[in-house]
């Protein structure tokens, strides 16, 4: 799932599978295969990062992404 934001600042989850359409119109929407549209204030270039980050992520090996998690945790301040 990738991460973001309503135009209204509420951020949210999606799933990138889900994912049928991206356009700009000139706010970016996000057409799901069910139909239902978001609009969200991240343009298409990034949410197609975003889910090739995320892609990525999942074809990591298990070991690797909960070795690279550990040390992002343990970095984080907040």
């Amino acid at each position: 799932m990738i991460q973001l934001t309503r135009l209204n600042g509420i951020g949210f989850w999606i799933s990138a599978d889900q994912i049928e359409f991206l356009e700009s119109t000139p706010d970016t929407v996000i057409t799901l295969l069910s139909g239902k549209k978001v609009i969200v204030k991240e343009g298409p270039e990034e949410i197609v990062k975003r889910v090739i980050e995320f892609k990525r992520q999942i074809m990591i090996s298990p070991e690797i992404l909960v070795e690279k998690q550990g040390k992002e945790n343990l970095t984080r301040s907040d």
